[in-house]
């Protein structure tokens, strides 16, 4: 009696988990590695921290989270409620690692930290269960200068100014603004506003403002919220219009001075790339200062990418606090949206820039040397898999985008190496041949599609 074969399996992906392509795995590193070499240039150290937190820290720690949350079990363990989570973002485990090695930490301390983080929240478009992440904070014991809250988005300018992206906005506001703007004007739930109006860009005013007479705000007071939110300027004029609403408070006045500091250091040093925007609030409960949103010129419909705030109880042990402020950049989630709309190509979908050509099956010990000596003068590069006809061999490299084929000893004196693009073959030595600068790695483009 035959084995009955095997029953066949489709293999399907999982909603929310992204996986690249060879040549779109290419444009995601060569933007991590923008982002790694731009943090440590303005001085900020590496750290790792785990992958999962207790979960009623993980809890304890505003907006939404409750609902995002991913819990770990054993799939062999009891029926207890998970005592551990999946972290949703960085600061939050960051701010547990101060906590844990304050003793060994310099402060001010200026960490960046790149990693996975996961979120159970409805897949879509830009939106992802696993997302990378890169961040950056400062943290001080006791007290953070404000100029910190002035320098995040100076750092996130010169991130994306070297990006093939286009142009974008960094949205800056300060907590304190709204906090007591909403004072000023008889509103007591200050947290329930906020998070109401973090919405208006997703439901529009009047459904916020229908969410507001709901909440418990006055007709006026609604329409008060959304006079400040309407505010928006590149320069400092946002003061005089917050003014002119007419509502005073002291924790108003402190804002309106910290987001000018904030506004003012822009203007000098990353002209056009500052907003001050008095609709951004950020849902997470812990920031008490500056916030950040940024968007992309000309897509806004995609939303924010890059946000943060400042935090001041966020780290914590009971005698002492270290505040911080920081921001993070979205990585996935701007691959997803540059790769999905093809804003975004790879030259070539390998690192290699060279292929060595085969003549024979018995000349690969030769094409290995070969191989050896570019590699030491760190020329990315691969042997031919099989010694087919060089015709082959050089559509073998056209298909990865490989620029070059080397041929040993194919001239008179020697090897020669042939740019398959323009056809030119010319003499080459391992030991010194070099291809231009822009054929050395793979490039990142921006195309015109949109």
């Amino acid at each position: 009696m035959s084995n009955p074969q095997p029953k066949a399996t489709k293999v399907l992906p999982i909603s929310g988990f992204p996986e690249y392509l060879p040549s779109e795995r290419i444009v995601e590193q060569r933007f991590l590695d923008v982002i790694r070499e731009t943090f440590e240039l303005h001085g900020f150290s590496s750290v790792e921290t785990r992958s999962i937190e207790p979960v009623d820290r993980l809890l304890g720690k505003g907006g939404d989270a409750d609902k995002e949350i991913y819990g770990l079990s054993r799939l062999a363990g009891d029926d207890e409620d998970a005592r551990w989570g999946l972290h949703f973002d960085m600061t939050v485990p960051f701010a547990r690692y101060v906590l844990e090695n304050a003793g060994k930490l310099s402060f001010p301390f200026r960490r960046y930290q790149i990693q996975k983080a996961w979120r159970g929240e409805r897949p879509q478009e830009g939106r992802y269960r696993e997302f990378t992440q890169a961040d950056i904070d400062v943290v001080d014991v006791g007290d953070l200068s404000p100029h910190f809250e002035a320098e995040m988005p100076l750092v996130i300018a010169d991130v994306f100014s070297k990006f093939p992206v286009g142009e974008f906005v960094i949205q800056v506001n300060d907590r304190k603004i709204p906090n007591g703007f909403y004072q000023g004007i008889g509103i007591t739930d200050v947290i329930g506003t906020l998070r109401i109006v973090d919405k208006l860009d997703k439901v529009g005013p009047e459904k916020v403002k229908a969410m507001l007479l709901e909440a418990g705000a006055t007709d006026e007071q609604a329409d008060q919220c959304l006079r400040l939110a309407e505010i928006r300027s590149t320069d400092l004029g946002f003061v005089e219009q917050v003014r002119a609403l007419g509502v005073e408070h002291p924790l108003l006045e402190e804002g309106l001075e910290s987001l000018s500091n904030v506004i003012r250091t822009g203007m000098a040093h990353a002209p056009g790339k500052l907003v001050a925007d008095l609709r951004i609030a950020r849902g997470l409960d812990y920031y008490t200062g500056t916030v950040y949103e940024t968007q992309f010129v000309g897509h806004e419909s995609w939303g924010s990418f890059c946000s943060g705030g400042r935090y001041d109880a966020l780290a914590s042990d009971g005698r002492t606090t270290y505040p911080g402020v920081g921001i993070s950049i979205g990585v996935t989630r701007i691959l997803g949206l540059l790769i999905g709309r093809g804003l975004v190509t790879s030259s070539r979908s390998t690192p290699a820039a060279v292929l060595v050509a085969l003549k024979d099956d018995e000349s690969r010990d030769d094409a290995v040397a070969i191989a050896t000596a570019l590699r030491r003068r760190r020329i990315a590069c691969e042997v031919a898999p099989s010694a087919a006809k060089f015709g082959k061999q050089i559509r073998y490299a056209e298909r990865r985008g490989i620029p070059y084929v080397w041929f040993p000893g194919a001239g008179e004196s020697g090897d020669e190496v042939k740019d398959i693009r323009s056809g030119a073959q010319l003499p080459a030595s391992a030991d010194t041949w070099t291809p231009p600068a822009e054929d050395l790695v793979p490039a990142v483009t921006r195309t015109d599609h949109r």
